[in-house]
């Protein structure tokens, strides 16, 4: 079996490509979307996103809410770690 990955900036063509793959018949592994999955309300992770950065990164749905993550996660480098040891094993979990 022959395994691909993108990577690239934005706009670089990812998705380009990646759609071309899957309509030769190749299976996508988005791991941006699991990103996505592993913090959906009522999962693991995000469970673990509260309890590591605060009930304020919840919106009022239950749902994260990614900006109010963001100006916790990305102000300094032991946040910005604290979320990829919480989302990054999760997603290669999956």
């Amino acid at each position: 079996m022959l395994r691909i990955g993108l990577t690239g900036g934005m706009g670089a063509g990812k998705s380009t490509v990646a759609r071309i793959l899957a309509e030769l018949g190749a299976v996508i592994v988005d791991s941006d979307v699991i990103a996505r999955e592993v913090v959906e309300p009522g999962t693991e992770g995000l469970t673990a996103l509260a309890a590591a950065f605060g009930p304020d990164i919840l919106a009022a749905d239950g749902s994260l809410d990614r900006p109010a993550l963001a100006a916790k996660a990305f102000g300094n480098d032991d946040a910005r770690a604290t979320l990829n040891s919480i989302v990054h094993p999760l997603v290669g979990k999956r």
